[in-house]
């Protein structure tokens, strides 16, 4: 069973950073980090899929009202399946900076906006052991 693990009533401004800490499943085929301001408006789906077509990615997307934006895709796949990795999301005024665990950063515009963003979600197959904002 996927692991979820959400927060509500974040108050992240711009300028602020959400640092992330945890383990890949073994067998993991996926897993997601949401923000926005609700599961219906997301600013950011960051989405790193081990079992895609032609093969491992990384996904972004928005979305607004329930209806999901285009999708950013970004071959550069650092994860390894049962490691214990971390990330930092960054959130700028037109768009988030996501710091790979190879330090590779991958920019995804902020198509809804949002000047703080209030909801945090971590779900699939991924369990979340440290989870701090700078």
């Amino acid at each position: 069973m996927a692991k979820v693990f959400e927060v509500k009533n974040v108050d992240l401004n711009v300028g602020a950073k959400l640092m992330i800490k945890g383990k890949i499943s073994d067998n993991a085929s996926m897993f997601c980090i949401d923000m926005g301001k609700d599961s219906n408006d997301l600013a950011l789906h960051f989405n790193p899929r081990f079992h895609d077509t032609p093969g491992s990615v990384i996904v972004c997307n928005s979305k607004r009202g329930g209806c999901w934006g285009s999708e950013q895709r970004d071959p550069n796949f650092p994860f390894k399946k049962g490691a214990i990795i971390k990330l930092a999301v960054k959130v700028l005024g037109d768009c988030f900076k996501i710091e790979l665990p190879n330090s590779h950063i991958v920019t995804f515009p902020n198509h809804l906006s949002l000047k703080k963003i209030t909801y945090v979600r971590v779900k699939g197959d991924f369990k979340v052991t440290s989870f701090k904002f700078e």
